[in-house]
């Protein structure tokens, strides 16, 4: 006997929603005419995260991808002018890549870009639905399973 997938139709709205997000998303990146990709968007966010100059490792394990992927998206935010290769003060063999002046212009128009994105998506909520569906995302970012017998 075959029970139904209770989570099915909710694990599949929450695919198209992130499907959603993400077109939304890219979309308002590309009309930001920075010539930057999604991608290289969270790149660049990740970099202003760190106090000082992270090297293409750390980079990699942040993002969660492979050093590979890191060092194409540094590539192409080099040539654009975003980001630099400097050398580790303490070890002439570690590269270090940091936040050019560019770099920094991009990620304040880019911090638009996403609050405009953002701004179209919960468009449809009221204030109250957008404080439910806050709550809601910090459960699920935080990962806490709800005590047996307790409701959320």
């Amino acid at each position: 006997m075959t029970t139904p997938d209770s989570d099915g139709p909710l694990a599949e709205q929450l695919l198209r929603f992130t499907r959603r997000v993400h077109r939304i998303q890219k979309r308002h990146i590309e009309q930001s005419g920075l010539g930057v990709t999604p991608a290289q968007s969270r790149l660049l966010r990740t970099l202003a995260h760190y106090g000082s100059p992270p090297r293409m490792a750390d980079l990699a394990e942040r993002l969660e991808v492979v050093p590979r992927a890191v060092t194409s998206l540094v590539d192409g935010l080099e040539a654009s002018g975003k980001v630099r290769r400097v050398p580790d003060p303490t070890n002439r063999r570690v590269i270090r890549i940091e936040l050019t002046d560019d770099g920094h212009k991009a990620l304040r128009e880019l911090r638009g870009a996403r609050r405009s994105a953002a701004a179209e998506i919960l468009a449809p909520l009221t204030e109250e639905q957008r404080e439910v569906l806050g709550g809601l995302l910090d459960t699920l970012v935080d990962g806490a399973v709800p005590e047996l017998g307790k409701r959320c």
